[in-house]
């Protein structure tokens, strides 16, 4: 599959949010969740669609594909280990880490990803690690 854009992204990772919460789904909702055209959402919604990661029917709404539903969880995943990293590991405020996150989640390469995957994994089994880190940060920044 060709790499989507960041936007396309954005896109997808909201369709599944909004479809896992049960409701039906038409491009005017996403055009005002996000406040922006029903005529940018709709070009936005084609182009997915045209990848097969969607079906968009017009006013039929919206329907995520197999496809679309595995490429939107490997961009929630980067988004939410990226938050948890920077929130919790790195002693960052929320905002500012899902902020970063849905910066990174989309630019970063899989295998670094992978890495900073392990290492969150590490960080998490050793609480002592962190402490000690945040406390040298700390240190370092007064």
């Amino acid at each position: 599959m060709n790499n989507l854009s960041a936007s396309l992204e954005d896109y997808l990772e909201l369709i599944c949010n909004l479809l896992e919460t049960g409701q039906n789904l038409k491009a005017a909702e996403i055009a005002r969740k996000l406040n922006i055209s029903r005529a940018a959402v709709s070009e936005a919604l084609m182009k997915l669609a045209e990848k097969n990661l969607i079906v968009y029917e017009g006013h039929k709404g919206i329907i995520i594909t197999p496809l679309g539903i595995e490429k939107a969880k490997e961009v929630i995943s980067k988004h939410n280990t990226f938050t948890f990293f920077f929130e919790k590991t790195l002693g960052i405020d929320i905002k500012t880490a899902e902020e970063n996150a849905c910066k990174i989640e989309h630019v970063i390469s899989d295998d670094v990803f992978a890495r900073i995957e392990a290492f969150q994994e590490y960080c998490s089994k050793n609480q002592e690690f962190i402490e000690k880190f945040k406390e040298g940060y700390i240190k370092h920044q007064t």
